[in-house]
């Protein structure tokens, strides 16, 4: 059984296949594009092997043309319709956010893809791409079961007292609340802990986009992304939590020079998603080992950014702790929270009061390590998000409910 899993994100769609023919997946060939529509110099497209003893070398290292998403894919899908990629089984699909009615992990079918592409404003930056790769997906593979995995279904039972937002009911009943997101990478977090899942678990996935979840007993208790992956903490352009009077302010600037309101309201979407966050306040970086580059070179509107960042991760932390009743343990997963030691240390950094107590050695190391110090009261670990991996889980368990 070869499960393809194909994770799009705004800027780039990562690929990768599986021989989930056994108890335990085992990854075969993985791959990237990109830099979607950014300068060519930035383009990238790779691919890996690990069979046999190939150990992760990397078989293609290419700088195509990757003006859009139409030019990504048409590189992925020449690459994964041939050798040395084996012909899919079922392919699995990330998506971000399905709408209200699709909270389940299912089989795609053409209705589904249009009914899901209504939604696309619950993710705006995602979706458009993840519509796009499912039906060419579809069209490339059509004898082949393609899945969606959703990046909410992990937080689908969260308590009504979180999921539920504070406005007139009628908006409610359109289907608005919190859903969150990155629920593959916290799904995988939990299943690596199995079975000595801690009863207080919190989770930080810190990338691009970043985002917080208090666990308990394995199950999301609260996550700091609501309606959309806009939400919660600022990342690497969206703003995270602000005053709606802000936003309503914004939306009377822009309006004085648009058209309509849709026009109006497509410029404040980019204005929150695409220009805010680190990137708004150091005035052009948006990816932390720049940001910490120019840090080292004395300029203070990047110090000031990752100051932001570290301050609204810690107060999410200290909101989360009292909600959950105290803490067992910390996770950092995610592109930052995986390799960025810096922000690990920051984050941590006067919580000591509540029993995190980082080690600053084992804070050095790269990869899955614990990083709490012996006299910590709450275990501090890092610990690699599978996100793949959960979805070849998923497809392979969709697969088998479909056979009985």
């Amino acid at each position: 059984m070869h499960i393809l899993v194909l994770n799009s994100g705004s800027s780039s769609i990562k690929f990768a296949i599986y021989d989930a023919g056994k108890d335990a997946p085992c990854k075969l060939l993985e791959g990237a594009v990109d830099g979607i529509g950014a300068d060519e110099n930035k383009h990238e497209f790779w691919i890996k092997s690990w069979q046999g003893n190939d150990d992760g070398k990397k078989i293609v290292d290419e700088k195509p043309d990757l003006a859009d998403t139409k030019a990504a894919f048409g590189v992925i899908g020449k690459a994964i319709n041939q050798p040395p990629f084996p012909r899919p089984t079922a392919v699995g699909h990330r998506m971000v956010n399905g709408g209200p009615a699709i909270i389940e992990n299912q089989r795609l079918t053409p209705q589904l893809v249009t009914e899901m592409e209504r939604y696309t404003n619950f993710a705006p930056l995602h979706i458009p791409t993840a519509i796009y790769i499912m039906r060419q997906s579809m069209e490339l593979f059509p004898d082949v079961p393609n899945f969606v995995c959703l990046d909410n279904y992990f937080h689908r039972d969260l308590p009504e007292v979180t999921r539920h937002l504070p406005i007139p009911d009628k908006y409610t009943q359109m289907g608005l609340r919190r859903f969150g997101a990155h629920g593959l990478s916290y799904e995988s977090i939990v299943a690596h802990l199995q079975p000595n899942i801690p009863a207080r678990l919190i989770v930080a996935h810190l990338g691009n986009g970043a985002s917080v979840c208090a666990i308990r007993d394995g199950k999301s208790l609260d996550t700091s992304m609501g309606l959309t992956p806009t939400g919660g903490i600022l990342s690497g352009t969206r703003t995270g939590d602000m005053d709606p009077g802000v936003l309503l302010f914004l939306l009377r600037k822009v309006g004085e020079t648009c058209k309509d309101t849709q026009a109006a309201a497509d410029q404040l979407e980019e204005i929150v998603d695409q220009q805010s966050g680190l990137q708004g306040l150091s005035q052009s970086i948006h990816d932390m080992r720049t940001l910490r580059e120019a840090i080292d070179k004395g300029d203070a509107k990047a110090r000031l950014a990752v100051d932001e960042f570290v301050y609204v991760l810690r107060k999410f932390i200290g909101g989360y702790i009292a909600v959950l009743g105290g803490l067992d343990m910390l996770v950092f997963t995610g592109g930052i929270g995986e390799h960025d030691n810096a922000t690990r240390a920051e984050v941590c950094a006067g919580l000591e009061f509540l029993g995190i107590v980082l080690d600053a050695k084992r804070n050095e190391s790269q990869g899955e390590a614990t990083i709490s110090a012996a006299n910590s009261a709450v275990e501090i670990r890092v610990i690699p998000a599978a996100e793949d991996l959960t979805i070849v889980y998923h497809v392979r368990r969709l697969m088998d409910e479909a056979r009985t």
